[in-house]
């Protein structure tokens, strides 16, 4: 079928086919069907890529599905979650820690200081470690569980840091204190605190110290951190060295064979001073050795770990 019109003022006659228009209308129609067709089998081929294999979609640019993310995010919960029972059960660890090392500080302190310990912990109460959530909200944003298990280890690492230094501070203290034993060797207590027969007239006499007896040369070590205020010879004690420490402690080595240390010397504990020996009045090798405490003489047996056991 074909159609003419006359057009513009010289009066040409033109004609067009229909049937070419159709023509070419359907051809468009079916060019653009099968571009949204190829692009929508694009998308779900894709779709179905990523569904298949993450890994693919990850490496094109990081594209997840929601499937993929909440997997994702499952796993790093659940390495949080091994992380707090990890937190806790090292807590729970030094807890037991921190029951031990009061036990190891109400035997080695003496009776004397037990009320100084208690003034030099501040009267801290309460748990020793800050109490751990038992898990994380499993509705709550990942990122907010990321925060809240970073502050955790925060406080926890600085908790731990403060009973450290704790620690550090009362072991401290506690090593100027005279609780150690002022022999080192084999030795036995021959003779206690308090009234005893005297061994050179027979009456009724004060002992005020205890005797360790041992072999001639046996070393003789300061029982705590001090400085040797003492160092010399006298009649009755013979060889004799005392050494003062902290608290108003000052202790008394004496009837000693050789001495190794001088006054104004610093010496620590466990550190050898003097030899076991029978010098000034004595019946026999062995330690004279007496504790006082601003001036006034103390039972031995109150201040070393013997007695408190």
């Amino acid at each position: 079928m074909q159609l003419m019109w006359v057009s513009g003022p010289t009066g040409h006659v033109r004609t067009v086919s229909i049937t070419a228009r159709k023509i070419l209308v359907g051809t468009c129609a079916v060019a653009f069907a099968l571009v949204a067709t190829g692009f929508l089998l694009y998308l779900i081929g894709f779709k179905i890529a990523i569904e298949v294999r993450p890994e693919l979609a990850r490496s094109l640019g990081g594209v997840t599905t929601e499937a993929e993310q909440q997997r994702m995010e499952s796993v790093y919960r659940e390495r949080l979650t091994k992380l707090q029972s990890m937190l806790d059960a090292t807590a729970q660890d030094i807890r037991q820690l921190q029951a031990l090392k009061n036990r190891f500080m109400d035997i080695a302190t003496p009776a004397t200081m037990r009320e100084k310990r208690s003034v030099m912990e501040d009267g801290k109460g309460g748990p020793l470690l800050p109490s751990s959530h038992s898990g994380h909200d499993r509705n709550q944003p990942l990122a907010d569980s990321f925060d809240v298990a970073a502050a955790e280890f925060a406080q926890f690492h600085q908790v731990v840091g403060g009973l450290r230094e704790d620690w550090n501070r009362q072991l401290s203290w506690l090593q100027t204190l005279p609780t150690g034993i002022p022999v080192s060797g084999d030795f036995r207590v021959t003779s206690g605190f308090g009234m005893r027969n005297d061994p050179f007239t027979g009456m009724l006499a004060r002992h005020e110290g205890l005797d360790f007896t041992a072999a001639s040369g046996t070393s003789i070590v300061a029982t705590a951190d001090g400085v040797v205020t003492r160092s010399g010879w006298e009649d009755t004690y013979g060889n004799i060295v005392e050494v003062t420490h902290a608290e108003g402690f000052m202790t008394r080595y004496a009837h000693i064979s050789k001495r190794h240390v001088a006054e104004g010397q610093q010496v620590k504990r466990g550190q050898r001073i003097a030899e076991v020996g029978s010098t000034g009045r004595s019946t026999g090798p062995h330690l004279h050795y007496e504790v006082f405490r601003y001036g006034r003489v103390l039972n031995p047996v109150q201040v070393l770990p013997i007695g408190n056991s």
